[in-house]
């Protein structure tokens, strides 16, 4: 009937919820995860919301054998529930035994990885999230030639235009971070790509919320002045390689070094055109990146002294949360550091590789795609992005928490189910201790 109807409306959640399970061994995990789908399937009264809070304020999530299942409805999250206990690998349901050991990086990726709409599904459902934005939005607007909100809902041409992309990846990764912190979760250090390592500042403390935006807008204002032209490449190649390959030719520097064999050459479109050539002859791979400006090259020079004088006028501060800059000894507090910041090589490759040798075993990507995670190499921890270009925001964001806690890492499952709005305890299934009998010898 219409009436049962909007009852079973009201026990679903109106976002996606995550149920989570921890046990002391994978056998006790799937005999929960069993047990628990049990117990749902015969209680069609009992809401989705109502499970995920009680499994987060009335069961143990702490030990290292890990389950989260994060599904829309409860014919999903039941699915997930029911693959678990039976050894099924389905999606939406993330395992782990805890491996990471806890310790976290926070990462920020850079100008690139913007897309049409990016962290708006976020705004509507995590109020963390929109209140987060709308403060940077409110900062940032009035230092931008337009609205950064409808930019970022309209996308296209103006979005990639580095005043606008700067400053709106700026934005989401703040309120990412917001509610990431929200939930929990706390970084062993920071760190960022171009861009993403102004994020990585702000959040660790070296700016206020002001500053930060003033430091964002210029920053991308100044570059989107110089002249368009210059080109990007990156080539599959060692920066041993591509010293070699660039040594003696004006107007080309490297750009970053993003992996062992992960280069970018930046600088005059003719040269770069012509060395990505010659790398390709001699048998490696080479592809143009899609941007207006020659980013980390000499073409940034003409930009330097205005930064400076921005940079100037912004106080910087000591880090609250350990800030990792691709530069050892590096003072971020120092202007000068983030005007030569905008011309020198990102070395992202040199950070993930400090980040690793201080313990960290789980890299967060905060951004609207995961452009970091892609080009992690193989042994270098999980890497976890937020969110994926064109995949439900919610959802995701759910699931790459997920992923963090079945690494090892710590989150506030209470505050999670938070927003759950109506949600009441219930009695859950009890832990399935896996009894074992001791004969003497």
């Amino acid at each position: 009937s219409a009436v049962e109807a909007a009852v079973q409306d009201g026990l679903e959640s109106a976002g996606p919820v995550v149920w989570v399970v921890s046990a002391r061994s994978d056998a006790a995990l799937a005999a929960q995860a069993g047990r628990l789908a049990g117990f749902v399937e015969a209680r069609p009264e009992v809401g989705v919301g109502d499970v995920a809070l009680s499994l987060a304020v009335t069961r143990t999530t702490g030990f290292s054998h890990r389950l989260a299942v994060v599904g829309g409805d409860r014919g999903q999250l039941l699915e997930g529930l029911s693959a678990a206990a039976a050894g099924r690998v389905v999606p939406g349901v993330v395992t782990g035994a805890g491996a990471g050991g806890g310790r976290v990086a926070v990462v920020f990726s850079g100008q690139g990885s913007q897309g049409v709409g990016m962290g708006l599904g976020l705004y509507g459902v995590f109020p963390v999230f929109a209140r987060a934005f709308d403060e940077v939005c409110a900062e940032l607007d009035g230092l931008l030639p337009g609205s950064l909100r409808e930019v970022i809902a309209a996308g296209g041409p103006e979005l990639d235009q580095t005043v606008f992309a700067q400053a709106g990846l700026f934005a989401v990764q703040v309120a990412l971070f917001r509610l990431w912190s929200s939930w929990g979760v706390v970084p062993q250090c920071v760190a960022g790509h171009s861009i993403g390592e102004v994020t990585a500042a702000y959040v660790a403390g070296v700016w206020d919320l002001a500053d930060a935006c003033a430091v964002v807008a210029a920053r991308g204002r100044l570059m989107q002045e110089l002249p368009a032209g210059g080109a990007m490449a990156a080539l599959d190649a060692s920066s041993e390689q591509v010293a070699e390959l660039i040594a003696g030719r004006e107007g080309v520097a490297v750009a970053a070094v993003n992996g062992a064999r992960q280069t970018v050459i930046s600088g005059v479109e003719s040269v770069v055109d012509e060395l990505a050539g010659v790398w390709r002859e001699r048998g490696g791979r080479a592809r143009r990146l899609r941007v207006s400006h020659a980013f980390h090259s000499p073409l940034m020079d003409p930009v330097l002294e205005g930064f400076g004088r921005v940079l100037e006028g912004v106080t910087c501060r000591e880090p609250r949360i350990p800030l990792v800059s691709g530069t050892p000894g590096a003072d971020v507090t120092d202007p000068a550091y983030w005007v030569g910041h905008v011309r020198d090589t990102v070395r992202f490759h040199d950070v993930v590789e400090a980040m690793r040798a201080q313990g960290v075993g789980v890299f967060a990507e905060l951004g609207p795609d995961g452009a970091l995670s892609a080009m992690a190499d193989g042994d270098a921890g999980t890497w976890v992005p937020a969110l994926r270009g064109g995949q439900d925001e919610p959802e995701t964001a759910l699931r790459a928490l997920a992923g963090l806690y079945a690494a090892g890492a710590e989150v506030d499952w209470a505050a999670v189910t938070a927003d759950e709005g109506r949600a009441v305890r219930v009695g859950l299934p009890t832990y399935p201790f896996q009894r074992q009998h001791y004969w003497p010898k």
